[in-house]
């Protein structure tokens, strides 16, 4: 049985630290009409794996490298970046893209 005596705080090890590009020149995309519905929050690294796998057609792998996190988490990032932006093109949302938590601007990791 597993005795949080020596474990204070919270679970799991701590994110590493996600590589950027750069960031992004526009921080908010609305639709033409504007819409009410409440506006999708897209993160910057999911946006840079986004944009690394589909716009630049690296693959997960050499993305990842570039990012200096796992193929795994590339691959997560991107499904959700892809998730996102197509629930705001068909529901007509706003995508507003916010900072992540552990973005770092950096060329190399």
């Amino acid at each position: 049985m597993w005795c949080r005596r020596f474990r204070h705080g919270s679970r799991g090890r701590l994110p590493k630290p996600i590589f950027l590009g750069a960031t992004p020149p526009i921080s908010i995309f609305t639709p033409n009409p504007p819409s009410n519905l409440e506006p999708i929050l897209l993160e910057t690294a999911e946006l840079e794996a986004f944009k690394l796998v589909d716009f630049e057609g690296l693959s997960q792998e050499e993305a990842a490298k570039r990012m200096g996190v796992s193929r795994g988490t590339v691959w997560r990032l991107v499904q959700r970046a892809r998730k996102k932006t197509a629930q705001a093109l068909s529901e007509g949302r706003a995508i507003h893209i916010i900072a992540g938590t552990f973005g770092r601007i950096s060329n190399q990791p």
